[in-house]
Formats: structure tokens, C-alpha cells, sequence
């Protein structure tokens, strides 16, 4: 083969990971948008129809809940089929699973369809990950993933800036509009142009004493998944409470503190590229993400400090503790990847999601509860020491390279 030749190969293979980056991210933020919109009917539940914190936090969780439960098993499907019917089928049911919460009756039944449409739309988190490790080479994956670890806030960022609004003028029902017409043309999208990478060889002979299952060489994945469990917590009291907290507590309306929490979810997005980048120089996943897990702790007492004093740079520290509080995820995420190796890595990220959402479905109850009878600043001190549990359990550096 020429050199021309070779590298018009390399071109178009460069073009193509970039195409299968731009897929997986809107394919993420279209699942995110529905699973997220819960939380941004919270003011309309809580103020205009009577419930309490705790069950607008408990309906407000029910998709994460459904995540929980299929989580590894979209991602082992990944592993043996491939990532192009995973996200594609998994949204399209998301969009089924929405049109049946527009037409539920009662709580009930819109909870029931939450769990239904937060099944489906866990396709998209494992899957679209193993597309971005797959086309990217290890010197570009913490860039790559910090990219696509955007989807989450800027899924958060349009469910904020458009249904607490279409939520107090229309109702629930035009809210979800938003979460359907997006998982409808993701689905048809990500069903025609996702290339699943191309996979590497199994070896015809395992060396004596090795193990293809990344969860016997080391604990390195189970801290991971511990340390991201714990970072997870500040995340989502932040996006599911600062919506409630800005209308309910420093008397913002609706649509401005809609407007605010998106603005923070887009600046955090920018951060967890930024994040990525720095992981990428320095050569290491871990060492920024003790870095960020000291950062959220500092900035959840801060806010604290802020909302008991009634600072009036309070929303201003709501959106650096946003930003800093999400920045962990592409770093945990990249480095799962990395160290659970092809054949395990649909399976290792869906453990990893299993664990940070089955800590973020206890968020929306427990904090609710929590905010209920102590207010938001010891809710928010709370937070604080969850990221500060999981700094001492953050594995070395060298540890990365154990067993690559």
C-alpha cells in the first residue's frame, strides 16, 4: 500500500471516530433529557399539587431506578452484538416508554413508565461508551470521553431549560413531548450511521496465570466504582434539588432558575472535556479525579456556608459546585474502560453506571427527606462528606499501569 494510500486511510478513520463521538453524545443527551425531565416537575409537584419532597424526589428517581436494574445486562449485550442495535433499539423503546407516560393516568401509572423508559434508556450509557474507546487510540481517549461524558449536563441542561416551563403552562404530558421527539430521532439516527469498532482478536492461547476477568487481577475497578458511587451524590443533589432549591428558597421564578441550572449543567459539560484533556497530559485518569473529589467536597461546604448565611453569591457558588461536582464522571468512566479491556468493557461500564445510579436513585428520596426536616444546608454539608469518603480510596497512579 502507498503512503497516500495509508493515509487516506488514516483520514477517514480519524473522520469516522469523530462522527461515531458526535452519535454516541447525542444518543446519551437524548437518554439523559428523559431521565432527567422528572426532576424539573419537582416545583409543580411540590408547590402546585401538594406532595412532599420526599415523593416528588421518590417519582423524580424512578428512571434511575429502571437503570439500575439493566445496566450490565445492555452493556454484556454490547459486548457480544456489537453497539450499533444497542442504542438504537434501546432508544427507540425509551420513546415507546414515553408515550406511555403521556398517557398515564395518576402517579401511579407515570411512575411505572419512569422505570420503563429509564430501562431502555440505560442503553446509551454502557454502549455508547464502548463506541468512543473503541475508535479512539489511548493518547486521544481522555479528550474523546470527556466529550462524550457531556451528554449528561447538557441532557440535564435542555430537560432544565424546557420542562419546568411547558410543565407550569401545559402540564406533565407537553413536558415529556421534549424527551420523545428526541429519543424518536436518535433512535432512527444512531440505527443508521453508528459503525460499531472494529474489535481485536481473541488470543488463541491465555498465558498461564493470567485472567481475562479484569475483577481478578486487582481491586483497581472496585474503587473505582466505590469512589464514583460516592462522587455521584453531590451531582444529583444539585441537579435534582438546585432547580427546587433556587424557586423554593431564594424565591427565583421558574424559568430563571431553569435558565441558571442549565448554564451550570453546560459549564460543567465544558469542564468534564477540560478534565479530560488535563488527564490526557498528565498521563494518568486517577490522579485528577483525587483532585476533583477534594474540589467537590471544598465547594458543597462552601454552598453550605453561603445558603445558611443567605450570601447572595449563593447561586453563583451553586453553579462552581455544579461544575466541579460532575467533572469526576469521564475520568471514572475512561478509566474503567481502559482497565477492564475490550472484552469486559461493556459489562465493567454498565457496573460502573449500576453503582453510581443506584446511588443517585437514593439521592432524590433520601435527600428529599433530608432537606424536608433539616433544610438545604446540612442536605448540602452531607453531600460534602461523600466525596470526601472516597478521596483515600482512589487508587494510585501506578496502579493504572499495573496491568496494561
Amino acid at each position: 500500500m502507498t503512503t497516500k494510500g495509508a493515509t487516506a486511510i488514516a483520514t477517514g478513520r480519524i473522520a469516522r471516530a469523530w462522527l461515531m463521538l458526535g452519535l454516541g453524545v447525542a444518543a446519551q443527551t437524548a437518554g439523559t433529557v428523559f431521565v432527567s425531565a422528572p426532576a424539573f416537575l419537582i416545583p409543580m409537584l411540590h408547590q402546585q399539587r401538594g406532595l412532599t419532597l420526599a415523593q416528588a424526589g421518590l417519582l423524580a428517581a424512578a428512571p434511575t431506578f429502571g437503570m439500575v436494574l439493566t445496566l450490565i445486562l445492555w452493556g454484556a449485550l454490547a459486548d457480544r452484538i456489537g453497539e450499533r442495535w444497542v442504542i438504537a433499539g434501546g432508544l427507540a423503546l425509551t420513546a415507546l416508554a414515553t408515550l406511555g407516560a403521556i398517557a398515564a393516568q395518576g402517579y401511579a401509572g407515570l411512575a411505572v413508565f419512569f422505570v420503563l423508559g429509564g430501562m431502555a434508556a440505560a442503553s446509551t450509557n454502557a454502549a455508547s461508551g464502548r463506541v468512543v474507546v473503541g475508535w479512539f487510540p489511548k493518547e486521544r481517549r481522555g479528550l474523546a470521553m470527556g466529550i462524550r461524558q457531556m451528554a449528561q449536563p447538557l441532557g440535564v441542561t435542555l430537560a432544565a431549560v424546557t420542562v419546568p416551563t411547558l410543565a407550569a403552562g401545559s402540564g406533565i404530558p407537553a413536558a415529556l413531548l421534549v424527551p420523545l421527539v428526541i429519543t424518536s430521532v436518535l433512535a432512527a439516527a444512531c440505527g443508521a450511521w453508528i459503525v460499531n469498532p472494529p474489535r481485536q482478536a481473541k488470543p488463541a492461547v491465555v498465558p498461564v496465570g493470567s485472567s481475562l476477568n479484569p475483577y481478578r487481577r486487582s481491586g483497581f475497578l472496585w474503587r473505582i466504582h466505590a469512589v464514583s458511587i460516592l462522587l455521584v451524590v453531590p451531582q444529583f443533589t444539585l441537579s435534582t434539588f438546585g432547580l427546587v432549591w433556587l424557586v423554593a428558597d431564594l424565591r427565583w421564578d421558574a424559568l430563571a432558575a431553569g435558565v441558571l441550572v442549565g448554564v451550570a449543567q453546560f459549564v460543567g459539560a465544558v469542564g468534564r472535556v477540560g478534565t479530560g484533556v488535563l488527564s490526557d497530559r498528565v498521563g494518568s485518569r486517577v490522579r485528577p479525579l483525587r483532585w476533583v473529589a477534594m474540589a467537590a467536597a471544598a465547594a458543597m461546604l462552601v454552598l453550605a456556608a453561603a445558603d445558611a448565611a443567605h450570601w447572595s453569591a449563593a447561586a453563583v457558588i451553586m453553579v462552581i459546585a455544579t461544575t466541579i461536582s460532575v467533572a469526576d464522571n469521564g475520568l471514572a468512566f475512561t478509566s474503567v474502560a481502559e482497565m477492564a479491556g475490550a472484552a469486559w468493557a461493556g459489562r465493567a461500564l454498565g457496573a460502573q453506571n449500576t453503582g453510581q445510579f443506584l446511588a443517585a436513585a437514593a439521592v432524590g428520596p433520601a435527600f428529599g427527606a433530608l432537606i424536608g426536616v433539616a433544610g438545604f444546608p446540612l442536605a448540602f454539608v452531607a453531600a460534602a462528606v461523600c466525596p470526601a469518603l472516597a478521596v483515600p480510596l482512589i487508587p494510585r497512579p501506578a496502579a493504572e499501569h499495573d496491568h496494561l
